[in-house]
């Protein structure tokens, strides 16, 4: 399980290795910050989805190892996620915090794309053993805000795009959430009735 480990590193840190390879070149196209803001959005996002269709894939080809590397590409996820935020911060603001707070309350894809940002938070703090250990079944429960993270996120990227009428993109990345959330319910919908039903 090691060497997978390994390679869900390599392979999670290899957009990053190639934004920082592309500005050292010179070559994050004529608009720089956008391009990162753009690229770390959209990886955190893919990461998202990896991390929701770890579960289906697990249960579809029996390889029960597929879990133990989730954790890991959740918390790649966030280190995306926590990149796009900061680009926006430092690069796009300049960390004009008055006009930070005035974009989140009046325009609504930063609004949700921060509201996703603040319940992907807990559940990266939350993601060590101890922290598990610590919440037990609320654990769980809390780590279900992926589900509504995921889905903001998604708006975000649509509302983004639309404002340039190119939404096959995120609109591609909604049929995937909305596929995975669709197992999820059959699968839960069929462990209930299988479910032996209670005494009268």
């Amino acid at each position: 399980m090691l060497a997978a480990k390994v390679v869900v590193w390599i392979l999670c840190l290899l957009p990053a290795a190639r934004l920082i390879q592309r500005g050292l070149e010179g070559r994050l196209t004529a608009n720089p910050i956008e391009y990162i803001t753009l690229q770390t959005g959209w990886w955190a996002l893919v990461l998202l989805l990896a991390t929701l269709a770890i579960t289906p894939l697990r249960r579809l080809t029996g390889w029960n190892r597929l879990i133990r590397v989730r954790r890991l590409i959740g918390l790649f996820a966030f280190f995306y996620a926590t990149l796009h935020l900061l680009t926006y911060i430092t690069l796009d603001r300049y960390f004009d915090f008055s006009e930070i707070g005035d974009d989140i309350l009046r325009r609504p894809y930063i609004t949700v794309g921060f509201l996703a940002f603040l319940m992907l938070l807990p559940l990266a703090v939350t993601s060590t053993r101890g922290w598990i250990r610590r919440l037990g079944r609320r654990w769980q429960l809390l780590h279900w805000l992926i589900y509504p993270a995921t889905a903001l996120a998604v708006l975000h990227f649509y509302w983004k795009k639309s404002a340039k009428a190119d939404v096959a993109e995120p609109t591609t990345f909604a049929i995937l959430l909305a596929g995975l959330l669709g197992l999820r319910l059959l699968t839960w919908l069929w462990r209930r009735r299988r479910s032996p039903t209670p005494a009268a």
